[in-house]
């Protein structure tokens, strides 16, 4: 399943998602730090969505009240309920 996610509050503007169940195949970030965002997308590449929401949950970057991480764990969550859903 392919989910796509506007962004709030941050650089990126865009996360595409695709899952295989809880698991993560690949992300994509729209905009953002292109370093740090491909770091993300490579190292969640395979972990289960759940757990990366648990770590990502709450990061805030330069006191804007969220960040690319936190964004994407709003992501994840919302994909996993879109999921469950059809």
């Amino acid at each position: 399943m392919v989910y796509n996610y506007k962004t709030k509050g941050t650089c990126a503007w865009q996360i595409d998602i695709e899952l295989d169940g809880e698991i993560i195949k690949n992300v994509h970030f729209h905009g953002g730090c292109a370093g740090n965002t491909k770091g993300i997308e490579s190292l969640i590449k395979g972990l289960n969505a759940r757990d990366v929401i648990k770590k990502f949950k709450g990061v805030d970057c330069q006191n804007r009240g969220t960040s690319c991480p936190d964004q994407l764990s709003k992501a994840l969550s919302e994909a996993l309920e879109f999921q469950s859903k059809n």
